[in-house]
């Protein structure tokens, strides 16, 4: 009986192992089909296309350049004297002819009043004459060269001066806005004699954009053409406008000076800022492609159509270029074409050589403009 049991021992261990082996193997044959689809998954070239049509390509010359307000003026006190009032500080914003400060203003009204009087006793001075010779004080009737005299012999004409002088002189006691700005610049205190200078007033809503472009890219830019202008401290604020002016002259580093005119919006741009900037020009009919589609091979610019499910080396040569897009055409040493209609690989074509085959994903048709 013990022999037995001994013997069904061993026989259920034999079966156990046998069956074990061939689970091992069954799982070792799961793994390997899982590496070689993996493989093989890893070896397939899933790429981006697009479809080549004749487009408008936006031909950029891109250069740095400095902001000047359209109107600027350093606005001086016209009159010397004590500062008595100031009504604005730097960063105020001011409407045209808003009071900006005075000065000490007693010594003119006293000269004020004094002119007054003087021109009070010159009209009957002048009224006195005209009755002594059979006028009557209405002056109705007077001959003009004989009122003239009148007025000079009897000191009318020249309190009439004085008394517009010292109208003036008080009007100078104050300081207005000849434009509506903002004040910049102020560094004067209350009663102190004000600096040559009082404060500079800047019209920020518009600003000159003045930057220089080399001698050979001056046949792409013209008058009324658009700029696109962002500053140094935030790129991804924009702001368009148009070339304003070309300057006749090139200097002796063969540059030319521009300048183009741009609306501020929300206060972001300030006098003085440092920017870049774009000038746009718009080129008809030409291939456009984005800059990921060309690559460098062999020294030579190559963008990879797509035909029959595999990559065709295309060498190409490319005429513009902006910020994200290249404008290509055939190669003229390598003889090479394009045409409209073909389909062009625009990502993951970094390793492909000439005959790889590719898996294009479901192209979404973009325009190039």
């Amino acid at each position: 009986m013990k022999r037995i049991t001994g013997i069904s021992l061993v026989v259920w261990a034999v079966w156990g192992a046998v069956c074990g082996c061939k689970e091992t193997d069954g799982q070792d044959e799961e793994k390997e089909q899982a590496m070689e689809g993996a493989v093989q998954k890893l070896n397939e070239n899933y790429v981006d296309t697009m479809m080549l049509h004749k487009v408008v390509f936006n031909k950029q010359i891109k250069c740095n350049g400095k902001l000047r307000a359209a109107a600027k003026s350093e606005l001086a006190m016209p009159a010397t004297g004590l500062l008595h009032a100031i009504h604005v500080k730097n960063g105020s914003l001011v409407k045209k002819g808003a009071l900006l400060a005075s000065v000490d203003d007693r010594e003119a009204r006293r000269e004020l009043a004094k002119a007054e009087q003087e021109m009070e006793k010159a009209e009957v001075e002048l009224v006195d004459k005209l009755i002594g010779q059979g006028y009557d004080e209405t002056m109705a009737g007077v001959p003009e060269a004989i009122l003239k005299r009148a007025k000079v012999t009897s000191g009318y004409t020249s309190a009439e001066y004085a008394l517009q002088t010292a109208r003036l002189n008080l009007e100078r006691c104050n300081l207005y806005a000849p434009f509506a700005g903002r004040v910049a610049d102020m560094d004067c205190k209350l009663y102190q004699q004000p600096k040559e200078k009082f404060c500079t007033l800047i019209d920020d809503t518009w600003f000159d954009v003045e930057f220089c472009i080399l001698e050979a890219e001056l046949q792409s830019v013209s008058i009324g053409q658009k700029v696109v202008v962002s500053p140094f401290v935030d790129e991804n604020e924009e702001f368009t406008g148009k070339v304003t002016e070309v300057n006749p002259s090139i200097d002796e580093k063969g540059q030319v000076k521009i300048r183009a005119r741009i609306r501020n919006r929300g206060n972001v741009l300030m006098e003085g800022m440092n920017v870049k900037v774009v000038i746009e020009k718009e080129v008809p009919d030409m291939f456009v492609v984005p800059k990921d589609a060309v690559v460098m091979r062999d020294g030579f610019h190559v963008l990879f159509r797509l035909e029959e499910g595999h990559a065709v080396w295309t060498y190409v040569d490319v005429v513009y270029s902006n910020i994200s897009q290249y404008a290509v055409t055939g190669n003229a040493r390598k003889e090479t074409k394009i045409e409209d209609g073909d389909v062009v690989i625009t990502s993951g074509n970094l390793n492909l050589a000439d005959g790889t085959e590719v898996i294009p994903r479901e192209r979404k048709e973009k325009k190039m403009d």
